[in-house]
């Protein structure tokens, strides 16, 4: 999760890419990197690209694939991710993309994943699959995964002085790149071989270890009264959202549901939230929000109701094109107990003037994956050390 300057996931915008490039001799796909600030005492940067350029086919007639790619860096001892900067190259199509660290008794688990999907890398709706006995909905709740993210508009991530995700020997990492051929209709646009670059400190060195806590809550965005059609009604928008990325993805839906509103039915608004209690102690130092193009806003509290109420976000004016983490003041403390609560607003009224949106039937909007979809999460940078 980005401190400084970069995004953190889904933003419908598209940045124009240059020709496909070039490759060194190692393989590796040679990028020109935007600027990026000097390396700091005892950082090293190291480049990683996807194995050999890929061409998305989104599945299920559908405009969205979200594909992983698992990359080694050669870890031969502990090192710490202090920074990362994503390399898109052909932007056109790269939606935004997540890395996830992989632990070194998930390695086998990863790669049996790509070799049994056909191509490069593996579909990976909803998370990476990876010991996929937790289901999409945990591995969401979990998040510590999560060592970075990109979304256009992004640039260089660089953590906060004396942290960083600690990487022990034999990791490896999971580039989840989301694709999106809306402008295509699905259509193949080309192949992509995108990159990113770490800033790597060695595993000795006296960094506090940041963690990623990610707090969702649900979307019930009914059609305005201006719209009809049969995709207005939810169970059929939530049978197309099954339809398109499969089970978890229902899943995923229903499980908001039963977090945030007890399994109660349903209420259909623009605005909706979610409390969600604080599991271990610890200090935050960064928050972001993250939503699709039909977001208005979004807000991250702590304790909200008592004495001790914090706002740690409150973007009132949401941009999706501008989604990254942002520090906080003072680090803020935790303790079990505490709660997040997360809410957003969307308006289904955006859908008919944004180009992206607008050739698209309407539709009762709930969690999913698409950019047609939505999203409402909370994503917390917090370290243990008090």
């Amino acid at each position: 999760m980005v401190i400084l300057g970069g995004g953190t996931a889904c933003s419908a915008a598209s940045v124009r890419g240059g020709p496909p490039a070039p490759t060194t001799a190692a393989g590796h796909a040679r990028h020109t990197p935007p600027p990026s600030a000097p390396l700091r005492q005892g950082e090293r940067f190291l480049q990683l690209a996807m194995p050999h350029p890929y061409t998305p086919k989104p599945p299920n007639g559908g405009t969205d694939e979200y594909r992983c790619f698992l990359v080694d860096p050669h870890l031969t001892a502990g090192a710490f991710v202090t920074g990362s900067q994503f390399l898109p190259q052909n932007a056109d199509i790269v939606h935004h993309a997540i890395f996830f660290r992989v632990e070194p008794a998930d390695v086998a688990d990863a790669a049996r994943l790509d070799a049994e999907a056909p191509g490069d890398g593996w579909t990976c709706f909803g998370g990476t699959g990876i010991s996929a006995g937790r289901g999409a909905f945990r591995q969401l709740r979990a998040g510590a995964a999560w060592i970075g993210a990109w979304a256009p508009g992004g640039s260089e991530t660089l953590l906060a002085s004396r942290t960083g995700y600690k990487m022990e020997p034999g990791s490896q990492i999971v580039m989840q790149v989301h694709y999106n051929l809306l402008a295509t209709g699905g259509k193949p646009a080309g192949a992509d071989r995108s990159a990113i670059r770490l800033r790597l400190m060695d595993g000795t060195a006296n960094l506090d270890p940041l963690q990623v806590t990610l707090l969702p809550a649900p979307v019930e965005l009914p059609c305005t009264t201006a719209e009809s059609g049969p995709l207005c009604d939810r169970e059929r928008s939530v049978l197309d959202v099954w339809r398109r990325f499969g089970q978890q993805a229902g899943a995923a839906v229903a499980g908001l549901n039963l977090l945030c509103n007890g399994g109660q039915k349903p209420k259909a608004g623009p605005t909706q939230h979610c409390d969600l209690r604080v599991e271990r102690a610890g200090t935050i130092q960064a928050v972001a929000g993250h939503m699709h193009l039909l977001g208005r806003s979004i807000k991250v509290e702590l304790n909200p109701g008592t004495p001790r109420a914090q706002t740690l976000l409150d973007v009132q004016v949401y941009n999706f094109d501008n989604q990254g983490a942002r520090p906080l003041p003072k680090p803020v403390r935790v303790k079990p107990g505490d709660v997040y609560r997360i809410t957003c607003t969307h308006d289904a009224a955006l859908r008919s003037q944004l180009p992206e949106l607008r050739p698209l039937a309407p539709r009762y909007v709930v969690w999913g994956e698409g950019t047609s979809d939505e999203m409402c999460l909370g994503i917390v940078v917090w370290s243990q050390r008090l």
